[in-house]
C-alpha cells in the first residue's frame, strides 16, 4: 500500500493538469479545464506550505472537502460530520469553542443556548445580583506543604500527562512553548523528558510511572542519581509519582521494539528497537506507608520540590489506607492529582475505558473528604484530570474541592486534533500523535504554540467572568451551593444539597456520616493495601 496515500489526490490533479495541458497544445482542445487543473495545482502547493491548517497540508486539495463541510448550516454540518460520531464524548460546540479561543477568533454567538436546560443532568452556576471583582485572571494556587523547600506557584488550569512517543515531537515542542508563552505548567507523562520537552524551557511536571523512565537502572529499578540529575533540573516544577490513570487504572503497557526510536529510548533511559514495559505495579514500594516514605524520598532527591502522586480512585479502603498511614508517619505529600474514568486521550482496551475505574467527580469528592475528615486537607493540594475542556467545567471541579486542573484533550484541540480516533495507528491526520516525519510536519510549532498559549489564557478570562457573575472574586471561591444540577424536569438541587460532606475531623473519633466511610474506614490498613480481617 503506498505510504503516503493522502497526497494521491494532489498528484492526481497534478497529472489531470498536464494531460489536459498536453491535449490542448497538441490538439487545441481542453484549454479551459487545464486552466482549472493548473488552478488547482497552484492551490495544492499553497496547502502543502501555509502553516495554519495541518490538514490541508497533510491533505492538500482534498482537505478543503472538511472545511466547506464545516462552514454549511449546522444540521447538515451534523448529518455529515458528526452522524456517525456518537461514541466521541466531546460535542460540535465544545470543539469549537477550543478551536475559536486558541485562535483568538469570537467565540460568542446569538440566539441562546443550544443545550437543553430541563434535560436531566443539565448544570449550571447561578449568578449574583452584584457581580465580584477578580483582581486579574492569571489565577495560581501554592503547591507545597511543610516539608517542601520549593514551593511552586502553580496555574489552576494546566496541560495533563501526555508523553513523547504518544504525541509526536513537535506536539511536544508546541505544547512546553505555549506553556512557556502563558506561564502554565507542562505534564511530561510517564515517557520521561525528552528533548522536546527542554527547547523552550516551559515549566514541567516530571510524572515517574512503574516504569521509572528517566530514572532506571538496566534492570527496570528506580535509580536514585538518574532521577536527581532530571528532578534538579530547574525546569522541572514538581514531581509527580503515577499510581494508575484514568484511562485504563490497574493495565500495564507495551510499546513495541519498532517504535523505540532512538529519541524516545534516550528519554525513557531504555535500549533502542527494544520492547519498553511499564509494569502494572510499581517495584519501589508494596504498601501505603512504603508509597510515603518513597514520597518523601523523592522530595529530598529533588531538593526539595512539590512532591505528590497521581491516582484514578478504585478500591476505596486502599485510599483510605494510603490516609491512614499519612497519620499514621506524620509524611504527606504535597498534592495529590484525581485522574477519572471518563479522561485518557490514548488507546487503552475496551473495557478499561469504559467499565474500570471510578469517574473523576466522585473519586475527587472521595479524597477530598477524606483529606477534610482527616485533618490533613490544608496540607495537601488537590488536582483533577478528565473530561476538562471549558471554563465551566474548571469552576465546577474546584467546587467540588480541586485546587487545580489538567486537561489533556482540551490542548490536543489547541494544536489542531480533530478527534479521528487514530492516534494508535501512526496515522494522525494532524500530526499531533504520530512519529512520521512528514505527517508531523504539518503541526507548525510556532503557530500552534500560539494557540496553546492563547487557548489557556481566554479559558482563564471566561473563568474569571465565571467567577465575576457569582459575585466571587476568585474561583477557588466557588462553592458546591453555586454549582445547580437539575435532578428532572421539576426538580433542582445544588451540589452541597446533593452531595454529604464531612466534616473537618470527622474520621479521627465518633461514628463517620457517609456510609462508604463507615464500611470501610475502621478495616483499613496503613501497613497494607488489603483489608483488615474481620
Amino acid at each position: 500500500m503506498i505510504r503516503h496515500l493522502r497526497y494521491l489526490a494532489f498528484a492526481l490533479v497534478v497529472l489531470g493538469a498536464l494531460a489536459l495541458a498536453w491535449a490542448g497544445f497538441t490538439a487545441r482542445l481542453g484549454w479551459a479545464w487545464a486552466a482549472v487543473a493548473l488552478a488547482l495545482v497552484a492551490l495544492g502547493v499553497r496547502d502543502l506550505i501555509q502553516t495554519r491548517h495541518a490538514i490541508l497540508r497533510n491533505y492538500p486539495v482534498i482537505g478543503h472537502l472538511r472545511f466547506m463541510l464545516e462552514r454549511v448550516r449546522p444540521e447538515i454540518r451534523q448529518y455529515f460530520i458528526e452522524s456517525d460520531t456518537e461514541a466521541i464524548p466531546f460535542s460540535r460546540e465544545q470543539r469549537a469553542m477550543v478551536y475559536q479561543r486558541a485562535k483568538q477568533e469570537l467565540d460568542k454567538r446569538p440566539f441562546g443556548t443550544q443545550l437543553d436546560v430541563y434535560a436531566p443532568g443539565f448544570e449550571w452556576i447561578n449568578h449574583a445580583i452584584v457581580p465580584g471583582r477578580p483582581a486579574g485572571e492569571d489565577f495560581r494556587t501554592s503547591v507545597g506543604g511543610p516539608a517542601c523547600a520549593q514551593p511552586y506557584q502553580a496555574s489552576v488550569f494546566n496541560i495533563s500527562a501526555m508523553s513523547f512517543g504518544s504525541l509526536s515531537a513537535n506536539a511536544i515542542l508546541a505544547l512546553n512553548r505555549g506553556a512557556r508563552l502563558g506561564g502554565f505548567a507542562h505534564d511530561t507523562g510517564e515517557g520521561s523528558i525528552s528533548v522536546h520537552h527542554r527547547v523552550h524551557g516551559g515549566d514541567l511536571i516530571w510524572e515517574i510511572g512503574s516504569g521509572y523512565f528517566g530514572c532506571r537502572d538496566a534492570e527496570g529499578r528506580f535509580d536514585e542519581a538518574s532521577f536527581a540529575r532530571n528532578a534538579c533540573d530547574p525546569q522541572v516544577k514538581m514531581i509527580e509519582l503515577k499510581l494508575s490513570q484514568g484511562a485504563k487504572p490497574g493495565h500495564g503497557g507495551v510499546l513495541p521494539g519498532p517504535k523505540v526510536t532512538p529519541e524516545i529510548a534516550q528519554a525513557r533511559g531504555v535500549p533502542v528497537w527494544t520492547d519498553c514495559i511499564s509494569p502494572a505495579a510499581h517495584s519501589a514500594f508494596d504498601s501505603p506507608i512504603g508509597l510515603l516514605a518513597f514520597i518523601a524520598r523523592l522530595r529530598s532527591l529533588s531538593g526539595g520540590k512539590p512532591t505528590g502522586f497521581k491516582l484514578a480512585i478504585g478500591h476505596p479502603w486502599e485510599w483510605f489506607a494510603i490516609a491512614k498511614a499519612m497519620l499514621e508517619t506524620g509524611i504527606t505529600p504535597d498534592f495529590i492529582v484525581i485522574d477519572g474514568k471518563e479522561g485518557g486521550t490514548g488507546a487503552a482496551p475496551a473495557e478499561f475505558l469504559d467499565r474500570v475505574g471510578m469517574p473523576m467527580r466522585d473519586g475527587l469528592l472521595l479524597v477530598h473528604d477524606t483529606l477534610v475528615g482527616a485533618g490533613l486537607r490544608d496540607r495537601i493540594r488537590l488536582g483533577a484530570a478528565g473530561r476538562i475542556v471549558s471554563a465551566f467545567d474548571i469552576a465546577r471541579t474546584m467546587a467540588l474541592g480541586a485546587d487545580w486542573c489538567n486537561s489533556a484533550r482540551g490542548f490536543m484541540f489547541a494544536l489542531g486534533c480533530i478527534q479521528a480516533q487514530s492516534c494508535h495507528t501512526g496515522t494522525c491526520p494532524t500530526g499531533v500523535t504520530t512519529q512520521d516525519p512528514l505527517r508531523q510536519r504539518a503541526l507548525v510549532v510556532p503557530d500552534k504554540a500560539q494557540r496553546v498559549h492563547a487557548f489557556h489564557g481566554n479559558t482563564l478570562r471566561a473563568l474569571a467572568e465565571l467567577a465575576a457573575a457569582a459575585g466571587l472574586d476568585h474561583p477557588a471561591q466557588i462553592a458546591p451551593r453555586h454549582i445547580l444540577r437539575r435532578i428532572s424536569s421539576t426538580e433542582v438541587r445544588s451540589l452541597a444539597e446533593l452531595h454529604e460532606f464531612l466534616a473537618p475531623g470527622e474520621l479521627l473519633g465518633g461514628e463517620p456520616r457517609q456510609a462508604v466511610f463507615r464500611q470501610f474506614w475502621a478495616a483499613a490498613r496503613p501497613d497494607r493495601f488489603e483489608l483488615q480481617a474481620a
